[in-house]
């Protein structure tokens, strides 16, 4: 399928014009969309719980956070950057009630709209603006005169008049001097949902950890293992960040690259895909969302009960005993 990219000249700010946004939360995407789109010349406005540091930090930006049913009256497109797993009801209770007859919804991504968390009445539409980086990128880069790519899609309600909303507003937060490239929610949530799960965070994650393992167990010292299966991960994910595949496998050794062809197979296997093709079938049938959200209904017992178990690790031990030697580490440590 042929990708369709939009650039600065695809887009027109003056569609913002008159137009008062309202940004719900104040947090890593938040503050760059709001602090972007402020210095584009939009009408900007920011809801936050107060006696939050999202909130604290709304302020020292200059901005006067409210409650967001009083943020929503106000706005005709409303952005939502709050957790996935609190947006459906918040939109429930919060948004829905207030949203003003013609109001256009912004998500950052996917995962409510695609998954029927969002009942969106007739009048209203939702679109996606998703930037393709976090979100002191997102502001670092507009800064300094460039702007990461984003995503855009047209959901609920959507049509042109809409996408030319969704390509100003990508243009004010600095996505169109990137590029943005137009997909759906559909494909947006699944590729990101599965990117996470079976390679970026479950996947790398559980590979460092197994491999760690093996070598404690085989009797290396844990610092041995840590650095060999933990810290050289950052040199080698550098070199696929700048050139691909292709640059890393130049830039190593012939003998990290003969074992990484002949090798890598026998640890990545033909079983590993079936298993990813599982995952990848209970994103798209709404399995995997289905989980989620029921997880966060019971206060997240399995959810909370996994991140202490893996936060104690021995992996864990040992980094940060190595960070404490790295002094050009900027070591965050929970």
């Amino acid at each position: 399928m042929a990708c369709t990219i939009y650039y600065d000249n695809d887009a027109d700010l003056s569609a913002l014009k008159g137009k008062k946004i309202a940004i719900l939360g104040y947090g890593s995407q938040g503050h760059a969309h709001a602090q972007n789109l402020r210095e584009s010349g939009c009408d900007v406005i920011v809801a936050e719980l107060e006696g939050t540091d999202n909130y604290e930090a709304a302020v020292k930006a200059n901005f006067k956070p409210m409650a967001i049913p009083e943020a929503v009256k106000q706005a005709d497109i409303i952005v939502i950057t709050l957790p996935d797993e609190l947006q459906g009801k918040i939109f429930k209770d919060q948004i829905r009630p207030n949203l003003k007859k013609g109001a256009v919804l912004v998500a950052t991504h996917g995962f409510n709209v695609h998954y029927g968390q969002f009942d969106i009445p007739a009048g209203c539409s939702a679109i996606m603006i998703a930037p393709k980086g976090p979100g002191h990128l997102v502001r670092a880069e507009f800064v300094k005169g460039g702007g990461v790519p984003c995503l855009i899609a047209l959901g609920p309600g959507a049509g042109e008049n809409e996408k030319k909303i969704g390509l100003a507003y990508a243009k004010g937060i600095g996505g169109t001097r990137g590029g943005v490239i137009e997909t759906t929610f559909a494909e947006e949530t699944e590729t990101d949902l599965f990117g996470e799960q079976a390679v970026l965070c479950g996947g790398v994650s559980a590979l460092i950890q197994a491999g760690f393992e093996t070598l404690v167990e085989a009797g290396y010292q844990p610092e041995m293992a840590y650095f060999e299966c933990m810290h050289e991960m950052k040199l080698i994910v550098d070199l696929f960040y700048q050139g691909g595949l292709n640059y890393m496998r130049y830039s190593v050794s012939n003998t990290a690259e003969y074992g990484d062809y002949t090798r890598g197979p026998r640890v990545i296997t033909e079983e590993t895909k079936k298993e990813m093709k599982k995952i990848l079938t209970e994103i798209q049938n709404g399995q995997f969302a289905r989980e989620w959200l029921l997880e966060n209904q019971v206060n997240a017992p399995a959810f909370k009960r996994a991140r202490a178990q893996h936060h104690d690790h021995l992996l864990e031990q040992v980094g940060k005993k190595l960070r404490k030697l790295m002094k050009w580490i900027d070591a965050k440590e929970f």
